[in-house]
């Protein structure tokens, strides 16, 4: 008997790495799984690692309306041939893509998940853009996933659509956490001293860690400022980055591109496929983000035992209890940061107590397989 096809879509092939690692396999064992996205070499190997098939669009991230066009045209082509019973689509360009893509192609089941929403931070005539392409996705889809409840309230309150067409599945989370990998336990002290002693880190430095793209709308400019006012009292820090830099889209400031250059205790490394040696190093997560779903990042530094510094927006703030797991400070407030960042370098025992604290939580509510489990029951109800 053939298994029912099931088709899952992103706009480039890093959020099928790193938002839905392993999940598109496990969803192999009950349906004839494809891959979509752009990129055409990375999204082959990604399949090939995944195990499932792939198909590649050209999809930008930028507003492009004829590519756009183009890439609709292509995808229709390709369901109609294929006749999927599922699409499901994530991050914004694939969503408006995927499920007009697929309202064309008369697919039955179409899915979209909202991981976080950049029109948040956008204003004037692209804003009003930004939100019509949102409502237009959340309209032709049959059903829409925020990955947090905080995200779903958003949503709500901006009237993009109706609370029967909306659902949070488990607790949140788009792929959830696999915490036998991210687990402090793997490294040991030895593995830790050569880490540290590759990026020049000594073992008496306390070492904030962001993970992420480098990009404005994640903090980055605000989080450069604190760190340098942090490292004025205190020389023996360092703040490592990992991830992208990203120049193309929310560029970071020039001020801030020269302190990441020029400041010897700031440690950019660009992007790692495996994450984990880095929060193995540090001793805090800083997280100062404007927007987000339920931010990866937070679950997988919890689950590797570190605390972290959030800002009050949805996701974060349900991952993080203040004082318990982690700080919360407000979005966009430099001195508020500093202030955080200085609490935990030099409070001791609230940072022993926030780290003893901070695994458990994720253990507790964001398993990887009970989301998976939770997402593959939702398309059998379907």
């Amino acid at each position: 008997m053939n298994q029912p096809k099931l088709i899952r879509i992103t706009t480039v092939p890093m959020s099928l790495e790193k938002l839905l690692e392993g999940q598109l396999g496990f969803m192999s064992d009950n349906y004839e799984v494809t891959a979509i996205s752009s990129e055409k070499e990375r999204l082959e190997k990604y399949g090939k690692a995944e195990g499932v098939t792939t198909f590649y669009v050209e999809m930008t991230r930028k507003i492009t309306p004829i590519k756009d066009l183009k890439a609709v045209w292509s995808l229709y082509k390709f369901l109609k041939k294929e006749k999927p019973q599922i699409v499901h689509t994530h991050t914004p360009k694939a969503g408006i893509v995927g499920v007009l893509a697929s309202y064309l192609a008369k697919v039955p089941i179409r899915l979209h998940t909202v991981a976080g929403l950049p029109l948040l931070e956008v204003k004037g005539i692209k804003r009003k853009i930004l939100n019509i392409v949102e409502k237009l996705t959340y309209s032709l889809a049959t059903n829409v996933y925020p990955n947090s409840y905080g995200l779903e309230k958003i949503i709500l309150d901006l009237q993009f659509l109706k609370k029967e067409k909306c659902k949070v599945l488990a607790n949140g989370s788009s792929n959830g956490i696999d915490t036998e990998y991210f687990n402090p336990n793997l490294y040991s002290d030895i593995d830790k001293n050569k880490i540290k002693t590759n990026l020049k880190i000594s073992g008496t430095d306390f070492v904030y860690v962001f993970v992420g793209r480098l990009v404005s709308d994640k903090g980055i400019n605000e989080l450069v400022k604190a760190f340098s006012s942090v490292q004025e009292k205190n020389k023996n820090t360092k703040l490592l980055l990992v991830g992208p830099l990203e120049s193309d889209l929310d560029a970071l400031e020039k001020e801030t591109l020269i302190q990441i250059n020029d400041n010897k205790n700031i440690i950019s490394i660009g992007y790692q496929q495996d994450v984990r040696p880095y929060f193995a190093i540090a001793d805090v997560l800083t997280f100062p983000s404007y927007r987000e779903g339920l931010p990866n990042v937070v679950l997988q530094a919890g689950a590797m035992g570190l605390p972290s510094i959030v800002t009050d927006i949805n996701g974060c703030n349900e991952i993080i209890e203040q004082n318990t797991n982690g700080l919360i400070i407000p979005v966009k407030d430099k001195e508020a940061l500093f202030n955080a960042m200085f609490l935990v370098l030099n409070e001791k025992q609230l940072t022993e107590k926030l780290k003893s604290n901070s695994r458990k939580s994720i253990v507790k509510r964001y398993q990887r397989q009970v989301v998976w489990d939770a997402i593959l029951k939702e398309y059998e109800s379907l």
